[in-house]
């Protein structure tokens, strides 16, 4: 490898190297080994880490994996290189990442690069299984990093969100509240029900066990990076992509899109939000790019050159931003134009940051008109499935509901600096010109996205139409039962003689 053209080319850097992946098959991980693949040909190879799930073995797992459409160019293009993604048998979850003696050794001689993305991110996680896949976890990749001949660089992939005490968050590192090393040996020897009872106590400001144990994971790369050339970088909200490898691609319903959808279909009528919040988000393209650029800036200096830890936010503060009601609004104009198809209301949403008032909607929007719907599909010997699916939907809001009320300022300032200071050769596959982004246009890529990869429907003439029909159908059903609920109010009022009552206090005699 030529060391001044690895300097100044990011593809020269990776060339010929054996890179080590953790949550290669999640959302950012498999953008991550489609980008490295498409951008930089001469990878080595690629180790990820995968645990046989669902009864699927890590081989099965990974042809699941490169089966999706996100890998369509790389298929069709230069289907060989994807031989080059070879799966490890391990977990996170597991004491020493759960590594066979003879692949460990392996990754020891071989791997010169690797990215720890793997995290747990369910927020309601128990404090146990949170501290061990996402704080012990880091603590094993810094040891077998350490192990590792040829390492020139071990990036973590943390979040702005492991800063939410602070309203303002630097590219720099925090003084830790807690030693790491402690909060490990007591989820290691605590049982459940103690460790359960102390949760609240020990997450002190943190609002979930996400958050409190990505901050641990960030003292432990901090304590290792004196002997080890790490970086962190925090990407905030990760939703679909903007324009590579396809526009609007993306594999979960998690953030803005998942809300957009949950809005479309009719199902989601009342959120627990402040509506002047400020949205974060970051592409998931753009985050990918960003995580091969810092990863080169630290690989090019050797330890001994620069023992400093680099930390980056990944975030779109002072870029791009939109608040929670220009997204709602947004969103109604977009599923207007792009229907989704079976639709079981109206589309139409209430934002309210009263719990009290929150919870009387969710009963009076969610759970009635579901119990109604599932009685009427048991009439018809149908599987209900309304009900179950707005319980998701009430779970999913109360655990972001902290994060949806809340508004803070993640400073990018490096990362900036790093893209607009690319040269023209990596500019041509690293570059993005994020002044450009149109976030209406952005937004209406990521609901074609979650037609297309997620609920499997066409964007043909035909299906379009159709679902447009239904739309209206049920627009002018929600109409009606407006009115009737009106008339039978007003006829009850009319029975009880309210109304009389009311006139005679509005119109004295």
């Amino acid at each position: 490898m030529n060391k001044d053209a690895a300097n100044t080319f990011i593809p020269a850097f990776y060339a010929g190297r054996s890179i080590l992946i953790s949550g290669g098959t999640g959302f950012l991980g498999k953008v991550l080994c489609e980008k490295l693949l498409r951008s930089c040909p001469d990878i080595a190879e690629i180790f990820i880490l995968i645990r046989p799930k669902k009864g699927l073995s890590v081989n099965e797992r990974l042809k699941k994996m490169l089966d999706n459409k996100l890998f369509d160019i790389l298929r069709s293009e230069r289907p060989s290189v994807l031989n080059k993604i070879i799966p490890i048998i391990g977990d996170v979850g597991l004491e020493d990442l759960g590594l066979q003696p003879i692949d460990r050794e392996m990754l020891i001689e071989k791997v010169s690069i690797i990215f720890h993305v793997a995290a747990s991110v369910r927020f309601d996680e128990s404090l146990r299984e949170a501290i061990f896949n996402n704080t012990r976890s880091t603590r094993d990749f810094c040891i077998l990093a350490k192990e590792m001949k040829k390492l020139v660089v071990l990036l973590h992939v943390s979040s702005t969100y492991t800063q939410t005490d602070k309203p303002v968050v630097d590219e720099t590192l925090y003084p830790p509240d807690l030693d790491w090393r402690e909060v490990i040996k007591v989820a290691e020897s605590i049982d459940e029900h103690t460790l359960r009872t102390f949760t609240a106590k020990y997450l002190g400001t943190m609002p979930n066990t996400y958050t409190f144990t990505k901050r641990l994971a960030e003292q432990v790369i901090s304590d290792y990076s004196k002997s080890l050339p790490c970086v962190i970088i925090r990407p905030s909200i990760v939703v679909s992509t903007a324009t590579e490898p396809l526009k609007g691609w993306l594999d979960n319903f998690n953030g803005p899109v998942g809300m957009l959808v949950g809005g479309g279909k009719g199902i989601l009528r009342v959120l627990f939000v402040d509506p002047i919040v400020t949205s974060d988000f970051m592409p998931v393209d753009v985050a990918i790019k960003a995580i091969i650029i810092v990863t080169w800036q630290r690989g090019i200096k050797t330890i001994i050159e620069d023992n400093t830890i680099h930390v980056y936010n990944c975030s779109s503060y002072d870029v791009k931003t939109i608040n929670i009601k220009n997204l709602v609004e947004m969103g109604y104009q977009l599923v207007e134009q792009i229907p989704l198809e079976n639709i079981i209301w109206s589309p139409g949403s209430t934002t309210t940051t009263s719990r009290s008032f929150y919870y009387f909607l969710v009963l009076i929007m969610h759970i009635l008109p579901a119990l109604l719907i599932d009685g009427i599909l048991m009439l018809f010997g149908a599987r209900p499935m309304l009900l179950k699916l707005q319980r998701k939907v009430y779970c999913a809001n109360s655990a972001l509901s902290y994060f949806l009320t809340n508004e803070w300022k993640f400073h990018n300032e490096k990362l900036i600096s790093l893209f607009d200071n690319l040269n023209a050769d990596n500019k041509k596959d690293f570059g993005f010109d994020y002044k450009a982004l149109n976030i209406a246009e952005y937004f209406r890529d990521g609901l074609i996205g979650a037609k297309l990869y997620l609920l499997n429907e066409e964007m043909n003439h035909t299906q379009l139409e159709a679902a447009t029909l239904h739309r209206k159908r049920m627009d002018w059903l929600n109409k009606i039962t407006r009115m009737l609920f009106v008339i039978i109010v007003l006829w009850i009022l009319y029975r009880r003689n309210t109304l009389s009552y009311i006139s005679d206090f509005f119109i004295p005699s």
